[in-house]
C-alpha cells in the first residue's frame, strides 16, 4: 500500500543533541582505564634529516617512565596512512616511527609514563643526533634538476601522471574564437576540527587490543592496526563514541594509534595519548596546495570547444591520499561545464617536505572548481556575455558525462542557477566592475559545483545495517556508518523510522564498536545518507514486511492489505493493534525474534549547487567582507532539512575561511609552520558570518537511494570559494587566481592597476 511521508522531509534535532549540550557525551579523550599511562612523541625539528642514533637512557632514568620506543623497536612495516583507498593508487611509504624525517614533526621516538607532564620532560630528555639532508618545500624547487629525492622516486613524483583525454582537443582549439590560458592557486587551509587527535589503547588477557579512537573509518582503523601490528581481524577491537568533527583528516591512521598500541603492547598498561592542538597542526594533514593551469577555448557565442589543463598538487612528505587527490580533482575538470567533450587533462602529485596533506573536505575538487570557475568568469567578459547566461549556456544537464563515466539523469545544475539568480534579482542588480566607484565597493559573484554521493567507481562502495525488533515494539538499528558531528546517525533514524512506520523515539542507534556492529568502509565523499541509508531502508523493509506478514497471521487476513503507520497496523486507516501488542508474547517475552540485515553496494549519483556571494571591499584597508550567501543545493530529497541547512551553512563558514584568511603558513627557510595554533591561524567566527539563505531544490531525485536522497557534506565548501573571488572582481576589477585573498595581496593588486585610497 502506498504511505506518505512522515519522518523524513521533517527537521529534527539531533538524536544525541541533550548528551552534547548537557556534557555527558563521551570524546576519545574522555576514557581512562586504571593503571593508565601517557603517551607522546617525539618529533624531528628538521624538515629532512636521518637519524644517526637516539639515546634515551636519561629518559628512561626519569622517575615515571616506563617505556621508550625508536623506529629500530617497532615494526618496519610501510603503510598508507590513509584506510580508504582512492582508485587502487595508494602509496604505502609511512612507517610507526622514521629514521628519516621528511617534514618537521615527523614522529622519531616515543615514551609512555605514569603522567603528561612526566611524559613531556621525559621527551626532552631524549637525545637525537641527525644528518640534516636537504630540503624542498614547492613543487617547484622539488621538481628542479638535483633536488634531494624525498622518497627515491624520479622527479619527486608520487606516480606517474595521471592522463583524462577524449575528442580532439587540437581540433578544439582550432575551433575557437578565443583562447585564455591561466595558473589558478590554492592554499594550505588546515581541517581545524575542535576535538584533537586521540586515542587509548588495551589489551586484555587473551591479547586483543581494544582501541578507543576518534576516526571516521573504524572498520579501516581496525584493518590497518592488524596489517602493521601482526594481529587478525578478531584480535582488534576498535570503540568510537562522539566525534567533534574530521572533515576528512580523521579518514587516517596517524603514528600515535599505532605507537600508543605498542607503548600498551611494550608496557602491558593501558596508553592514552592526545595530541596538542600544535601537533593537529603540523603532525596530522592539511589540504593540499594545488596550482592547476587551464586552458580553454570559446567562440564568440558563447561555446566552450576545448578544454586542457594540468593539476599539480604538493602532498608533503608522504603520499597520503596524494594519488587520489590529484586523480580526483583532474577527473573532475571534464565536469560542470560543457566544453564538446574535447579535453586532455593531466595530474601530477608531488613530494615536499611540507606537513602532509591528506584527505579534506572537497576532496580534490575544491581546486579543480575553484579553477573553472573562475575562468568561467575571465571567459564571459571575453566573449561579452553575462556570466549567468555563459554558464547557463555550458551546464552540464541531461545525458553529459559524468567524472564517474555514467550519463547525467537532469538539468540540475541550470536549475540552481536559475533560481538562484531570482533569489538575488541578479540581472536586476549585476553591474559590471568599471561601473564601481568609492572607497567600499559592493559586487555579486556566482560559484557552482557538482559532487558524487560516495567514490564510486574509484572505491567498490559497501554499507551494512542491522534492524533488531525489541518486545516493547522498539528498534535497535544496528550501523558501522560513523557520525563525525553531521548529524548522520538522526538521518540513519529518520530512514529507518519512514520505512518502518515507526516513531522516531522508537529507534535506538548502535554503532562504534567494531565488535557489535557490521561493517561500513567509513564516513567520507559525502557518502552516509546515500549508501549507509540504503543500507538502512533495505533492511527496515525487510523488517516491515515481516512485521506484516506476522500481523495478517495474527488477524487472518493477507499481509497485502496491511500498512504500518505510527507504530499501528492499519487497514484502509483502521487500527488493528500496535507493533508492541504484535511482537509482545506471554511474560514479556518476545512473540518471536524479528531481525533483518540488508548489505547495499552503490553506483553513483550527483548533487548540484550554486552559491551567490555578495561582497563589500575596502579599498582602503584591502578588507574583504562577504554580507550575504544565497545557497541552491539540489540534493534529491531532503531527509533532514535541519540537518542539511546546518551542513552548507557550515561549509559556506569553512569556505570563507579558506578564501579569505586560513592558510597554514611555512618558514621558507625551514618548513616550521609559523601559526600553528587558534591565535595565529585566523578562521571566520559567528561575527564574521553573513546572512545566509538556504534554499533546498528536489528536483533530480535518485532511484537508487533512500526516498531519493543525495549527499549534501562536501557539496557547499566547492561552491563559496569561487563565488566570493568572482564577486571580488565584480567589485573591485581586480582579478584573484589565488586563495585566499588577503588584504596585503588586494592592496597590492589595487596599487598595480593605479588605484590606492579611493575614498
Amino acid at each position: 500500500m502506498s504511505r506518505g511521508f512522515s519522518t523524513i522531509g521533517v527537521g529534527h534535532p539531533r538524536i544525541d543533541a541533550i548528551e552534547k549540550v548537557t556534557g555527558k557525551a563521551r570524546y576519545a579523550a574522555d576514557f581512562s582505564l586504571p593503571g593508565m599511562l601517557y603517551g607522546k612523541i617525539k618529533r624531528s625539528p628538521h624538515a629532512h634529516a636521518r637519524v644517526l642514533s637516539i639515546d634515551a637512557e636519561k629518559a628512561l632514568a626519569l622517575e615515571g617512565v616506563k617505556a621508550v620506543l625508536t623506529p629500530w623497536d617497532v615494526p618496519r612495516v610501510l603503510h598508507t596512512g590513509a584506510p580508504a583507498p582512492r582508485l587502487g593508487s595508494l602509496r604505502a611509504d609511512q612507517l610507526v616511527l622514521t629514521d628519516v624525517a621528511r617534514f618537521v614533526g615527523d614522529g622519531v621516538a616515543a615514551v609512555a609514563a605514569t603522567t603528561e607532564e612526566i611524559a613531556e620532560a621525559a621527551l626532552d630528555l631524549i637525545e637525537v643526533q641527525y644528518e640534516i639532508l636537504p630540503a624542498v618545500f614547492t613543487v617547484e624547487e622539488a621538481r628542479r634538476p638535483g633536488a634531494p629525492l624525498i622518497h627515491g622516486t624520479e622527479g619527486n613524483l608520487v606516480m606517474p601522471p595521471i592522463i583524462v583525454q577524449a575528442g580532439d582537443v587540437e581540433a578544439g582549439f582550432a575551433e575557437a574564437d578565443l583562447v585564455l590560458e591561466a595558473t589558478y592557486h590554492t592554499g594550505r587551509p588546515s581541517h581545524c576540527y575542535m576535538e584533537p587527535n586521540a586515542c587509548l589503547c588495551y589489551f586484555d588477557e587473551s591479547g586483543t587490543l581494544t582501541i578507543w579512537a576518534s576516526t571516521q573509518c573504524a572498520f579501516m582503523v581496525r584493518g590497518i592496526l592488524s596489517e602493521v601490528l601482526g594481529l587478525p581481524l578478531h584480535k582488534v577491537r576498535v570503540v568510537v563514541k562522539h566525534m567533534g568533527g574530521g572533515f576528512g583528516a580523521k579518514q587516517d591512521l596517524y603514528q600515535h594509534e599505532f605507537v600508543c598500541a605498542l607503548l600498551a603492547r611494550r608496557t602491558g598498561r593501558p596508553v592514552k595519548m592526545v595530541y596538542s592542538r600544535k601537533e593537529v597542526f603540523m603532525a596530522t594533514k592539511t589540504r593540499h596546495p594545488v596550482s592547476i593551469t587551464l586552458k580553454q577555448g570559446v567562440k564568440r557565442d558563447g561555446t566552450i570547444t576545448a578544454r586542457q589543463a594540468l593539476y599539480v598538487s604538493n602532498t608533503g612528505g608522504y603520499a597520503s591520499h596524494g594519488p587520489g587527490i590529484t586523480a580526483v580533482g583532474t577527473i573532475d575538470m571534464t565536469s560542470l561545464y560543457r566544453c564538446n567533450e574535447n579535453w586532455r587533462l593531466e595530474g601530477r602529485s608531488v613530494y615536499t617536505n611540507a606537513p602532509i596533506a591528506g584527505a579534506f573536505r572537497g576532496y580534490g575538487a575544491v581546486q579543480s572548481f575553484f579553477a573553472l570557475d573562475v575562468q568561467m568568469d575571465e571567459l564571459a567578459e571575453m566573449v561579452g556575455m553575462n556570466p549567468l547566461d555563459f554558464r547557463l549556456k555550458n551546464a552540464v544537464g541531461e545525458g553529459d558525462p559524468s567524472p564517474s563515466g555514467h550519463r547525467l539523469r537532469a538539468d540540475a545544475l541550470a536549475a540552481c542557477l536559475r533560481r538562484g539568480a531570482e533569489e538575488v534579482r541578479w540581472h536586476e542588480r549585476w553591474q559590471p566592475p568599471e561601473v564601481k566607484t568609492g572607497r567600499v565597493r559592493w559586487g555579486l559573484g556566482i560559484g557552482t559545483e557538482m559532487h558524487s554521493s560516495g567514490a564510486y567507481p574509484d572505491i567498490k562502495e559497501q554499507s551494512n545495517a542491522i534492524l533488531k525488533m525489541n518486545e516493547d515494539g522498539t528498534v535497535q538499528l544496528l550501523t558501522g556508518a560513523a557520525d563525525l558531528g553531521t548529524g548522520a546517525h538522526t538521518v540513519l533514524a529518520q530512514i529507518a523510522a519512514e520505512e518502518l512506520g515507526m516513531p522516531l523515539a522508537n529507534i535506538r542507534v548502535v554503532s562504534g564498536d567494531t565488535d557489535m556492529v557490521p561493517f561500513d568502509i567509513g564516513a567520507y565523499a559525502s557518502r552516509t545518507t546515500y549508501v549507509a541509508g540504503s543500507a538502512v531502508q533495505r533492511a527496515a523493509a525487510e523488517l516491515r514486511q515481516r512485521l506484516l506478514a506476522l500481523a495478517g497471521e495474527k488477524l487472518g487476513c493477507e499481509a497485502t492489505t496491511l500498512e504500518i503507520r505510527d507504530g499501528e497496523i492499519r487497514r484502509q486507516g483502521q487500527v488493528l493493534l500496535s507493533v508492541a501488542e504484535l511482537v509482545r508474547g506471554e511474560g514479556g517475552r518476545p512473540a518471536v525474534a524479528l531481525m533483518a540485515q540488508a548489505t547495499y553496494e552503490a553506483k553513483v549519483a550527483y548533487s548540484f549547487a550554486a552559491h551567490f556571494a555578495e561582497v563589500e571591499v575596502d579599498t582602503e584597508t584591502g578588507m574583504v567582507r562577504v554580507t550575504k550567501v544565497v545557497a541552491v543545493h539540489e540534493i534529491g530529497k531532503a531527509i533532514n532539512p535541519l540537518g542539511v541547512e546546518g551542513q552548507i551553512e557550515g561549509g559556506i563558514q569553512q569556505g570563507i575561511g579558506h578564501s579569505l584568511t586560513e592558510d597554514l603558513v611555512l618558514d621558507p627557510e625551514t618548513g616550521a609552520p609559523l601559526n600553528a595554533g587558534f591565535v595565529d591561524y585566523k578562521m571566520p567566527l559567528a561575527p564574521d558570518m553573513p546572512e545566509i539563505r538556504v534554499i533546498i531544490l528536489e528536483e533530480a531525485p535518485d532511484p537508487d537511494s533512500p526516498f531519493g536522497a543525495k549527499g549534501v557534506g562536501e557539496d557547499p565548501i566547492m561552491a563559496i570559494g569561487p563565488a566570493i573571488a568572482n564577486a571580488v572582481y565584480n567589485a573591485t576589477g581586480v582579478r584573484f587566481r589565488e586563495l585566499p585573498i588577503t588584504p596585503d595581496k588586494l592592496l597590492a593588486r589595487l596599487r598595480e592597476q593605479g588605484e590606492t585610497d579611493t575614498a
